[in-house]
């Protein structure tokens, strides 16, 4: 999140308070009692499922009180000492649905998935309780993730083997994935294509570092769509999928993502990250099946460099108004 972000103010529902939890990774496949049984041996079969139908487990966050829930290899199960609250299901912005995957519109300020201060409020999770709720025991599975304030095109798998096609080779399987950046100052150069390598330091900030052997190739492509004296709207194509490589290269040539302070000290006029995913083009290896899924651009984004059609219909009232209430006096003739 951002420091200059205004605070969230997230519901504690659905939220596991660390402190009364405890979290154990899955090493081969099984279902959630089989898995409970052999974690807590001390209990019997019946205090298991006891323990599950009183809501004190969650997979990936998410909780469930479905005995045969099935669990793969690198799920967390989640075991609360107390029950784990129900929120109110939000709507869930749907860009695309078929029998093997998902696709949403993540909005920003929402995380892809769980992490240790935010169990409850999460893509995942919110996408998790859509798909339980047309088929007991149904569950999705993470392909790829979207940073919190970063919106746009999120996909789950709805099967494993989907998953695990789809991240053997994703940077293969995927041939697009575009954005759009909102930068500042407006100044910068039409198109280029920016090629730097990058590294993390000891508190996992990207940099680019002019060492070859040290860091990551990663190469970004943009497009100025729209400019002013203080932003530019870009079209940006990754060729590779580094961590925060659009915010740290267009840094890097001094035209910072706004909204970003952990970059740059840019402005946050939209009191949300300047950065959309717009586009994310891929076949599935298993079904050769090709997706193209796109979400537009936001209107926030749009109120920076066009203004509406009522805005400028208000603005000739406006000037018709004052013209009506200030009208041109003709000189007197001598």
């Amino acid at each position: 999140m951002n420091k200059n972000d205004p605070k969230r103010n997230r519901s504690k529902k659905g939220l596991i308070n660390p402190n009364y939890t405890k979290t154990f990774v899955v090493y081969e496949d099984t279902t959630l009692l089989e898995f409970l049984k052999k974690k807590i041996p001390a209990q019997s079969e019946k205090n298991v499922k006891r323990i599950i139908m009183n809501h004190q487990v969650a997979v990936g966050g998410v909780p469930t009180d479905f005995f045969h829930f099935p669990l793969y290899k690198e799920d967390e199960v989640t075991l609360s000492w107390t029950p784990i609250k129900n929120h109110i299901p939000r709507p869930i912005p749907i860009l695309f649905e078929d029998d093997d995957i998902i696709a949403i519109d993540k909005p920003s300020g929402l995380l892809s998935v769980a992490s240790d201060r935010e169990k409850g409020r999460t893509a995942y999770r919110m996408v998790s309780e859509y798909i339980a709720s047309k088929r007991k025991g149904a569950r999705i599975f993470v392909v790829h993730r979207l940073d919190e304030d970063t919106s746009g095109v999120l996909i789950f798998a709805k099967n494993i083997e989907t998953r695990l096609a789809l991240q053997k080779d994703w940077g293969k399987v995927v041939s697009l994935r575009r954005y759009f950046a909102i930068v500042e100052p407006g100044n910068i150069e039409k198109e280029k294509v920016l090629k730097d390598y990058l590294a993390q330091d000891s508190t996992q900030k990207v940099y680019v570092t002019p060492i070859k052997s040290k860091g990551k190739l990663a190469v970004t492509h943009y497009k100025v769509i729209a400019s002013n004296a203080k932003y530019a709207l870009l079209d940006v194509d990754i060729s590779t999928g580094r961590k925060n490589q659009i915010r740290v290269q267009l840094g890097h040539t001094g035209h910072y993502v706004i909204g970003d302070d952990k970059y740059g000290e840019p402005s946050n006029p939209l009191k949300r990250l300047g950065l959309h995913a717009s586009q994310l083009t891929f076949v599935n290896p298993l079904t050769k099946i090709s997706y193209d899924i796109s979400s537009p651009l936001p209107k926030s984004f749009k109120s920076l460099f066009w203004k509406t059609h009522q805005e400028v219909k208000k603005e000739k009232e406006e000037k018709s108004r004052r013209e009506k209430s200030f009208p041109s006096r003709k000189r007197k003739k001598r």
